[in-house]
């Protein structure tokens, strides 16, 4: 079912159209990614669809209300990471919680507090409670900010970039971090980035934008096929001879065999892979090929959006 549903979406500044007729589904309990270049209208996107900015065409149903009749409705919904996140740092981590809990109406004096204290233990931020977030570095800051905006246990939560200016291990914690709370919080992720890595890890469905227009809308297995039709095979071999080779290329369904000698490696591209990898196993086998692993490649994500986004600039 779905939770959120855009249509028409235009949000224009002036003679600028940062974002143009957006049209998508996001279900209940996706994590939704929203790919694309800066400036693509990722950023204004998520603002409109917070209820922070009014959109200037078309609309969106967020979890039952309207964005242009209930806005507000809205803003109470959701949780939103934006791309800078506001911090007070001369407050500590847990002054902070308790300002946005108070903030987000959690009156309830324990209610609060066990809240608090299961998010920041879920951020492994607990033990550092009591330190003023000046102290903390820029991963521990973000977690911080996405823990914030967990605080009212909103069903849809918002995060614009959340792994932005962060090293690669921060990165990857930041990330596994996000995995983790879409299930433990029942809840759905729109993730806003340009960080294919993060898109590739965490969604089960994206959209591609650049220039306020949607690009393409699909899994990320599907935005790969668009470029690659069937994924190819990579058998590693022990010792690569032109008999095995020619045994390879006689198989059925193959297209194309790509040798790396140096490697000893055949890239086997076919029809069918499912279907077609067996036999091409056994004829190497049958020509005296010594198997040491065989794997189906796929282009990634970020080889898909580039292509994807290169053809839609022409």
């Amino acid at each position: 079912m779905a939770i959120i549903e855009v249509e028409d979406l235009t949000k224009t500044f002036g003679s600028h159209i940062a974002v143009d007729h957006l049209n998508f589904k996001i279900e209940q309990g996706e994590v939704f990614g929203l790919l694309g270049p800066n400036g693509a209208g990722k950023t204004t996107t998520v603002r409109m669809l917070a209820g922070l900015i009014s959109p200037s065409k078309g609309t969106a149903i967020v979890k039952g209300y309207n964005l242009d009749k209930d806005s507000l409705k809205v803003r109470q919904t959701v949780g939103i990471l934006t791309e800078n996140p506001s911090l007070y740092e001369k407050l500590t981590a847990l002054e902070n919680m308790d300002f946005f809990a108070e903030a987000y109406g959690l009156s309830d004096p324990n209610e609060k507090q066990n809240r608090i204290q299961e998010l920041l233990e879920f951020f492994e931020l607990w033990t550092r409670r009591d330190d003023k977030v000046a102290t903390f570095s820029k991963g521990m800051k973000q977690k911080l900010a996405i823990a914030r905006a967990l605080v009212h246990k909103p069903p849809i939560i918002f995060l614009d970039e959340p792994t932005s200016g962060l090293d690669p291990e921060s990165s990857k914690e930041v990330r596994d971090l996000i995995a983790k709370l879409s299930q433990h919080e029942k809840s759905t992720v729109l993730l806003c980035t340009h960080h294919l890595e993060d898109a590739e890890k965490l969604c089960n469905k994206v959209m591609i934008i650049n220039k306020g227009r949607s690009v393409v809308v699909g899994t990320p297995d599907e935005l790969r096929d668009r470029i690659n039709g069937t994924p190819a095979v990579e058998v590693t071999l022990k010792k690569l001879t032109s008999s095995v080779v020619e045994a390879a290329k006689k198989a059925r369904n193959v297209t194309q065999v790509t040798v790396d000698e140096s490697s000893c490696k055949l890239l086997v591209t076919l029809d069918d892979v499912s279907s077609g990898t067996p036999e091409i196993v056994k004829r190497i086998v049958e020509a005296g090929g010594l198997v040491l692993s065989v794997v189906v490649v796929r282009p990634s994500l970020e080889e898909a959006y580039l292509k994807l986004i290169k053809e839609e600039q022409r």
